[in-house]
């Protein structure tokens, strides 16, 4: 298990310093067209050949990558502080606010949100700028996934609050947010850390889904799921495998994620 949290460690920690350097990797930038060489195979000028529209596979790939895996982190702490917030105000108060909290937490959960997601992104405009479709992407994410995180934080919270330390410092006189900071907060740190950790490959998949069908980061920006629309034609692939290392990047992405939250589950 050491081996492989040290491989995940290091994967992700690559993988980071490929995407930070894309500008000096892929000079050539991800939306540049060579209208000469379309379609063009693996060469000393395009690593990874060109798509159709001229446009090198590799920088875009690089640039699709910075996309998904610097936005999903975003997306995650977005959902994992209003986790915290929802989940902690229920467990804190208690009563008819927990029960409210808990309804609005029910709601979101009873509703498959991947397929709300993909109806809210749909009804958008299609000529939708890049930066405008990336940060709806990505906000809907944060807004719609963080139910399951709420509970967890609920219930955390709510166990604290019957904890002896917590009446103890009610009886010294702590109320209200002096108590949350000094007792829930740094109490409740692993589990809002451990749902962060949880909600980032979740995004990265919702995003290549997303992408996947037309509805995720508008062109010509690139990301993951853009990027694996092409693997439509699969017939195409036999001849190009090249064109398969988009879904490559997301697996072993996506593995080394589940490598370090495994870990963290067996420490637990």
């Amino acid at each position: 298990m050491k081996t492989m949290r040290i491989v995940a460690i290091t994967v992700l920690c690559l993988t980071a310093l490929t995407i930070l350097g894309a500008s000096y990797l892929a000079p050539a930038g991800y939306e540049q067209q060579f209208r000469e060489t379309p379609q063009a195979g693996p060469s000393a000028h395009h690593p990874l050949g060109t798509d159709d529209l001229g446009r090198d596979r590799w920088a875009r790939l690089l640039y699709g990558m910075r996309v998904s895996l610097t936005l999903a982190p975003l997306a995650a702490l977005f959902t994992t502080v209003l986790a915290g917030l929802v989940g902690g105000i229920a467990g804190y108060y208690g009563g008819w606010t927990e029960r409210c909290c808990k309804l609005l937490i029910d709601l979101f959960l009873s509703v498959p949100w991947l397929f709300l997601l993909i109806t809210v992104r749909a009804v958008l405009p299609l000529n939708v700028s890049p930066e405008a479709s990336v940060t709806v992407t990505f906000a809907l994410l944060g807004l719609l996934g963080w139910a399951a995180s709420a509970r967890v934080i609920c219930t955390g919270a709510k166990d604290l609050m019957k904890s002896e330390f917590v009446w103890q410092a009610r009886a010294q006189g702590f109320s209200g947010f002096k108590l949350v900071r000094l007792h829930l907060l740094p109490n409740l740190r692993g589990a809002l850390l451990a749902q962060f950790w949880i909600s980032i490959p979740v995004f990265i998949i919702a995003e290549a889904n997303l992408g996947a069908l037309g509805l995720g980061v508008a062109e010509p920006l690139p990301s993951l799921g853009s990027l694996l629309r092409e693997l439509q034609d699969v017939v195409t692939l036999r001849p190009e495998p090249w064109r398969l290392l988009p879904l490559a990047v997301l697996i072993v992405v996506i593995s080394s994620f589940q490598a370090l939250l495994n870990k963290q589950e067996v420490r637990a």
